[in-house]
């Protein structure tokens, strides 16, 4: 990530202003996709959900790679299609840098994170609405999770598991939701583990614009909707505090 501060956020401006200069919405909503545990489905997630949103008419959706190995960068290049954007922002600039998406009328960004960096990761949180944390069905995943809820529930964000890389109908899978729901609201749509979601398909698209009526798409739009809902209740409670605090 480019980690010059005035050069990242004038680069944001130049790169923003042509494109989202009437668009109007009252609030961004910032979502940080987040595990330390590699293999869980972070930027698979970021790809798929910021397709969706589009797709859904919740755009615009803006994208942030801050993870060193720029996998969601590089697929975000091979894209033809416009949207969902994607914006270079240094770390050390992100807050200046999400209050100028947002005065430009995004609606949605969401951020990819690395693996193994909580201290990093520990920052985005706070700038999120809503932390979305991957997990596999495995033990090695519910073992590492207690670490990033125990983050999550210091900084204080609201945080939503999303089971990845499911295998359908199987004792694992029950057994890793019922432990995560102890820790932590569960999304209601698991993402099950298909071959499309890690496949390279022509022009950047995702298996949801390749394949827009088959499983895997009903999959992300059940997803997108159960994310949306999370934030939807965390605004109503947050309002609710405001109003009574």
């Amino acid at each position: 990530m480019n980690v010059g501060h005035h050069d990242g956020i004038d680069s944001c401006k130049n790169s923003l202003h042509g494109n989202i200069e009437s668009w109007k919405h009252e609030i961004m909503q910032t979502i940080v996709i987040n595990s330390q545990k590699g293999g869980s489905g972070k930027t698979m997630l970021c790809k798929h959900l910021s397709v969706e949103a589009e797709r859904a008419g919740d755009g615009p959706v803006f994208l942030i790679d801050t993870d060193p190995q720029g996998t969601l960068t590089a697929w975000h290049t091979k894209r033809e299609a416009d949207i969902p954007a994607r914006v270079d922002l240094p770390f050390v600039g992100m807050e200046k840098g999400l209050e100028l998406l947002r005065s430009h009328g995004a609606a949605y960004c969401i951020i990819d994170t690395a693996s193994g960096r909580l201290d990093i990761a520990s920052d985005l949180f706070k700038l999120a609405d809503l932390v979305i944390f991957p997990v596999q069905p495995s033990e090695d995943d519910l073992t590492a999770a207690p670490v990033t809820v125990q983050n999550l529930k210091g900084c204080g964000v609201p945080f939503v598991f999303a089971l990845t890389r499911v295998k359908p109908n199987t004792l694992i899978t029950a057994q890793a939701a019922a432990i995560l729901s102890k820790h932590g609201q569960v999304a209601e749509t698991f993402v099950a583990d298909r071959t499309g979601y890690k496949s390279p398909y022509a022009k950047g698209q995702t298996i949801t614009e390749a394949e827009p009526k088959g499983a895997a798409a009903q999959e992300i739009a059940s997803l997108w909707e159960n994310i949306k809902a999370c934030l939807h209740e965390n605004m109503q409670q947050s309002e609710a505090v405001k109003k009574h605090g």
